[in-house]
């Protein structure tokens, strides 16, 4: 957080509004965690369309994902857990299918 006591010119009330600061920060963190599972799902879904020649898989992996996402968006105790499950799913189709 910044220092407001060392700003000077400016009246900053006392009470600056830390928590929201805390909860935004958190809420990004949250985002960036989830968004990037998202993508990585997206990257290995592309894998088993080009590697596999699966692309029916891939699509269904990309659709779900996107659900998975939404899902640990909207639920904080399952988070970025979401969209690793299907990661794996989409790992272990590429590796041994």
């Amino acid at each position: 957080m910044a220092e407001s006591q060392t700003v000077s010119g400016h009246a900053y009330s006392p009470a600056m509004d830390g928590s929201t600061h805390e909860q935004t920060y958190r809420g990004f963190v949250r985002f960036v965690e989830i968004g990037t599972g998202v993508v990585i799902c997206w990257v290995l879904a592309l894998a088993v369309g080009g590697i596999r020649e699966a692309w029916l898989v891939a699509i269904l992996g990309v659709v779900v994902s996107g659900a998975a996402g939404a899902v640990g968006a909207l639920a904080p105790a399952v988070g970025w857990r979401a969209p690793l499950v299907v990661g794996v799913l989409l790992a272990l189709y590429l590796a041994f299918a």
